[in-house]
């Protein structure tokens, strides 16, 4: 049992988002693409996903360790639970398609996200 796993994406708690924006814009030579997410304000700059906002939701991002693009969120969510991980939210829709988070049985916990729409 596998999924087509597309890419990771780094995620980057900071304190200043223009600042880190402006650092990650010419690190990665792309422009940011931005959003806000339950009071969390996000930009996307290559593979770094950078978000700030108030602490408490920042000590729930944290304990992400990435994100991984999938091909399809439904199938990655029957293969993680196939394989022994523990799906603890979703999938819901995002701004940007579909995503679940999900515990793998070493601890490790893991954004999956698709681009499909809901």
């Amino acid at each position: 049992m596998r999924m087509d796993i597309l890419g990771a994406t780094l995620r980057v708690c900071v304190d200043d988002l223009e600042a880190s924006v402006s650092f990650y814009e010419r690190l990665a030579g792309t422009g940011a693409l931005r959003f806000e997410r339950g009071g969390v304000q996000v930009a996307a700059v290559g593979c770094f996903l950078l978000m700030s906002g108030p602490p408490a939701e920042l000590e729930l991002l944290r304990k992400v360790a990435a994100t991984i693009a999938v091909a399809d969120v439904d199938e990655a969510h029957r293969t993680l639970t196939a394989l022994g991980a523990d799906v603890i939210a979703g999938p819901v829709p995002t701004p940007v398609g579909r995503n679940l988070i999900a515990r793998h049985p070493d601890g490790a916990v893991y954004e999956y996200v698709d681009r499909r729409a809901s």
